[in-house]
């Protein structure tokens, strides 16, 4: 297996057990909310609008229902772009899996079951929130937790954020600290988010405490199950986690033996040896 692969190259069997997996096939795209969302719950987590050229399971791709999938210039003028931008606002409203900009502003699908997971890891408790949050970020989140849910507009108002870049800083650093989700998108009068707090939606999940040993081994397990393989970086670029903490959760794979380390960096399923998933 190791001889075919180069840096940039997987073997071709590990090839089309993503396409299965992440629906890289015309057969199994995605066309629908409930198909997207039954997406999400198979692969754990998944980009939205990422194509070909990043690594990991993508909504986009899945709806173009091809391995080569690559995101036009004109996005607006693209059937499948919108499409995936549609459904996007879709699961969004429906609120069955999550949906924010996660670490290093990766707008991300996260199934229930992974989401205690993923905020072991990026989730900020709140006597935490006075030191690592920014000021107008604290004081997006002190209107949020009196109102409760909120326009964009109306939110940056009452939060007395004048400039547009800094609100648009500061709804960063609440999505990836996993404090606050959009729960709707609107087009008429006008394009807006309505913005909410995140345990309101995701209560149960929010509150469950997860060990960051056990956090990394499942994200890496939902991963590897998918994917058949990962090499050097790529669940760390997928997931935002850091190369260190990718490391530990897809070594404790090893540990359990559900996973086999042929080289440095390189896991595969121990499925028939560690050789095709």
């Amino acid at each position: 297996m190791l001889a075919s692969m180069s840096r940039h190259t997987l073997p071709d069997q590990i090839e089309d057990f993503r396409d299965q997996r992440w629906r890289r096939e015309g057969a199994r795209q995605v066309e629908s909310a409930h198909d997207a969302e039954q997406f999400v719950e198979q692969v754990g987590f998944a980009a939205c609008l990422t194509d070909s050229r990043k690594p990991g399971p993508s909504l986009y791709v899945a709806v173009c229902g091809r391995r080569d999938a690559v995101m036009p210039r004109n996005v607006q003028k693209d059937p499948e772009a919108s499409h995936t931008w549609l459904l996007k606002d879709d699961v969004i409203r429906r609120g069955k899996v999550y949906y924010a900009k996660m670490a290093r502003g990766k707008a991300m699908f996260l199934a229930p079951r992974l989401i205690p997971h993923f905020h072991a890891i990026h989730g900020l408790r709140k006597s935490e929130e006075a030191r690592r949050l920014s000021a107008p970020a604290r004081a997006v989140l002190k209107v949020l937790r009196k109102e409760w849910e909120m326009a964009t507009a109306d939110l940056r108002s009452d939060a007395g954020i004048k400039d547009r870049a800094t609100f648009t800083k500061a709804m960063d650093e609440l999505q990836a600290a996993m404090l606050v989700v959009p729960s709707e998108v609107l087009y008429a009068p006008w394009f807006t988010y309505i913005w909410t707090l995140a345990v309101g939606r995701f209560g149960d999940a929010l509150t469950e405490r997860v060990k960051p040993e056990v956090a990394r081994r499942e994200i890496a397990r939902a991963f590897l199950t998918n994917a058949g393989m990962t090499v050097p970086g790529e669940l760390a670029r997928v997931t935002g986690l850091s190369r260190p903490e990718a490391g530990l959760g897809n070594r404790a794979l090893v540990a359990e033996g559900f996973a086999v380390s042929p080289a440095r960096g390189v896991y595969v399923l121990a499925s028939e040896g560690g050789g095709r998933p």
